[in-house]
């Protein structure tokens, strides 16, 4: 790859997370809401701190560290690095300011410019890898950049908008019962070792065994939910996993995260405000629990990440909607039309679907050596999969192999999900 390219790239990624915070106030991207979101601010630092920590400091001769505090500040989760501050705490950081942060952006910025341009870091192949990862890795925080501005926004009272109403926000249309597309299953084959980009815990390929199944042609929808708690499910304990049923005692829960009653009839608040819902548009915003309950109370169960990976290799092109200015930062947006032998819908672009597979290592995988390695590996406990990507998604990260991961009680994110049986 030649580095103007690489240089292009990086500087599209850099510009691309700012003009996802240009229309944010600095009062908004101060504040946490809950232990789970970063403030927008921190959310800028530590991208550019993850430039400066693993391919400046190391690659690029003479480099001056913009400053010694940074490296506790903006450290994530990487023990290799050091001690950092508590991620429950990143609230509490009214030091630096943001214009210190832009700052910081720019002095990062900067540099990387010149160090993509020498010619034995283009000639270097494992720190070619490494910008990939860098690159991916802002992405992914770009995501969380609107995951985490939506859950702070959405206790503010008046309920107030990220983004304008979007110029198409497109229709959706009742698409009716869903319906099924069946597999045979047999000795398949998942994961991926090489090629484009992929996280380390994407591979490595490997075969496994699968009994017939079914999945469902499209993904569950706002309507479809609605009629799940219509029929009593936030009050039937049988529908539910022993834990789960605790959290809807403990917190309350009766619908999905964001839902609320409105003087004309349910509403949901977006990154566009408060909207009316939109019934056939995909649910979103469940934790693994109620997708859980949810499959129970269809009679049905979630897929295994297998499954969804085997059924979502037969998809030729990403049909999602992706959040841009002037398009819509919510899944639905677009006509669902149904005709014969169309196959599964919705994968890609719309709602994160929860699978029932535990988050654990694929046979032969081993974390790669140093800090990076503890990128995902480490993760590998008590979460469970999620596939497809949502509309708040990189479309470059949408691939039947890319496999998330959250804990089951998760629910600021944009994850529903899909149905699937035994057949």
């Amino acid at each position: 790859m030649r580095p103007v390219s690489v240089a292009a790239r990086f500087s599209g990624v850099r510009e691309a997370t700012q003009l996802l915070v240009a229309g944010l106030g600095v009062e908004d991207m101060v504040i946490q809401s809950m232990p789970d979101v970063s403030p927008t601010k921190w959310h800028l630092a530590h991208t550019t701190w993850f430039w400066e920590t693993f391919l400046l400091r190391p690659q690029l001769a003479g480099y001056r560290e913009y400053s010694g505090e940074f490296n506790y500040l903006f450290n994530s989760y990487y023990n290799g690095i050091g001690a950092r501050h508590a991620r429950a705490e990143r609230g509490l950081l009214s030091r630096p300011t943001l214009a210190d942060v832009m700052a910081y952006r720019a002095h990062v910025d900067e540099a990387m410019s010149r160090l993509l341009m020498l010619d034995h870091i283009a000639e270097n192949t494992a720190i070619q890898d490494l910008v990939e990862l860098g690159l991916a890795h802002e992405q992914q925080h770009q995501e969380l950049i609107l995951t985490d501005i939506k859950h702070v926004l959405s206790r503010h009272p008046f309920a107030p908008a990220a983004f304008a109403t979007p110029t198409d926000p497109g229709t959706t249309a009742d698409d009716g019962p869903c319906g099924w597309v069946e597999f045979d299953g047999g000795v398949v084959e998942t994961g991926t070792d090489g090629g484009r980009f992929h996280f380390d815990n994407e591979g490595p390929k490997h075969q496994s065994i699968l009994t017939p199944f079914a999945l469902a042609d499209r993904l569950v929808s706002n309507r479809d939910y609605r009629a799940f708690i219509e029929d009593g499910g936030y009050r039937t304990a049988g529908l539910w996993l022993s834990d789960g049923w605790a959290k809807v005692q403990a917190q309350g829960w009766a619908a999905p995260l964001y839902w609320r009653d409105g003087d004309g009839g349910p509403e949901i608040f977006t990154l566009h405000g408060q909207q009316p819902l939109d019934l056939d548009a995909p649910v979103v915003h469940l934790s693994y629990y109620e997708a859980s309950a949810f499959a129970e109370w269809s009679g049905a169960r979630l897929p295994d990440e297998r499954e969804w990976e085997v059924g979502a290799s037969t998809r030729r092109s990403v049909d999602g909607r992706f959040c841009s200015p002037g398009r819509s930062a919510h899944p639905g947006a677009t006509p669902m039309h149904r005709s014969a032998g169309a196959g599964l819908r919705q994968v890609f672009g719309d709602a994160w679907e929860w699978t029932r597979s535990a988050y654990s290592p694929y046979p032969r995988y081993r974390p790669a050596p140093g800090a990076v390695g503890e990128y995902n590996g480490k993760f590998m406990c008590g979460q469970f999969v999620l596939r497809g990507g949502s509309c708040a998604t990189q479309p470059g990260h949408v691939r039947p192999s890319y496999r998330n991961f959250f804990p089951p009680e998760a629910r600021w994110q944009f994850s529903g999900l899909r149905l699937a049986k035994d057949i």
